[in-house]
């Protein structure tokens, strides 16, 4: 009984958790989508709308009107609808997998990391799954799975808060569970900056030398172009010329952020965060790498 009434406290705060100072204070800024886009998201929404109200105590069917919502730009109501499923599913992980997601977007990173520890027990010693994709890809390939969908997230979230050590030890489980080029090029990529941040130059280069130089990926271009970066098999001004004008891109985010790592582990801080303020001025607001430079430039002393 004990153990019962353990874990009905724990669905319980985990049922409340989003109705906190962060999440209440939280802005939000919808993403900037074409008419087409935003009439095939709506149209999916309302079919997967639909789907949970007729199958409310089916998971499969909340996470997906969870996962629709999201692609409209209505980051608070996903996380009030994935908050409905861990009250209802306590012990999915998949809950608190994408519930976290969003936290992220939020910028609740204690929140976060809060469902993704959870997710990471909920998961230990069981079989990983594939994730569908919301949003295939060319080859309509799914290129994650729910652990390495965990541990990935865990790792930015912490790496966003500020805790790099803990960072580097989850995407270093990530790393195990990475079974597709994809998956581990973006792993290896932040798991390589997380090293950089913690003084560890040398093991870095020896996770950067340790991918083979002919990996081919499906749509993690951007991070593997910057692995190459780091690797001095590609020169900064060529990743330079594909951003400068253009903030407004999803690429622009995830190379502009990499490309002024670059410079600023290489001690041009003036150009690494003339980048992040270029990033910040586009309109990839819930990107990880817009998100990732607005936290460089707030934590610069004001001046």
């Amino acid at each position: 009984m004990k153990l019962i009434w353990s874990f009905s406290l724990a669905a319980i705060f985990a049922a409340t958790v989003w109705a906190q100072p962060c999440f209440d204070a939280a802005k939000v800024i919808k993403p900037v989508i074409s008419a087409e886009a935003s009439k095939t998201f709506e149209a999916n929404l309302a079919i997967a709308r639909e789907a949970y109200s007729k199958n409310p105590n089916v998971a499969e069917e909340l996470i997906w009107y969870g996962r629709r919502t999201a692609y409209t730009g209505e980051y608070k109501e996903v996380i009030r609808i994935f908050s409905e499923g861990v009250s209802k599913f306590p012990n999915d992980a998949r809950m608190y997998r994408h519930r976290g997601h969003r936290y992220i977007t939020l910028r609740c990173f204690d929140d976060a990391i809060r469902d993704f520890e959870t997710a990471a027990k909920l998961i230990k010693g069981k079989p990983d799954a594939v994730e569908p994709d919301g949003m295939p890809n060319a080859r309509n390939i799914p290129t994650s799975t729910l652990q390495s969908n965990i541990w990935y997230h865990l790792g930015l979230a912490y790496y966003l808060e500020g805790d790099f050590k803990k960072a580097e030890k989850a995407y270093a489980e990530c790393q195990q569970v990475s079974k597709n080029n994809d998956m581990l090029v973006a792993t290896v990529y932040w798991r390589y900056m997380t090293l950089r941040r913690i003084g560890k130059a040398k093991e870095a280069k020896q996770l950067l030398d340790s991918l083979p130089k002919d990996l081919e990926v499906i749509e993690n271009d951007d991070y593997l172009k910057l692995i190459k970066l780091y690797r001095g098999d590609e020169r900064p001004e060529n990743l330079l010329s594909k951003i400068q004008g253009d903030a407004n891109t999803l690429g622009s985010a995830s190379l502009g952020y990499g490309i002024g790592n670059y410079f600023l582990y290489n001690g041009d801080r003036e150009k690494a965060f003339a980048i992040f303020r270029k990033i910040i001025d586009g309109d990839q607001w819930a990107s990880f790498g817009f998100i990732a430079a607005e936290v460089e430039l707030a934590r610069q002393p004001s001046k």
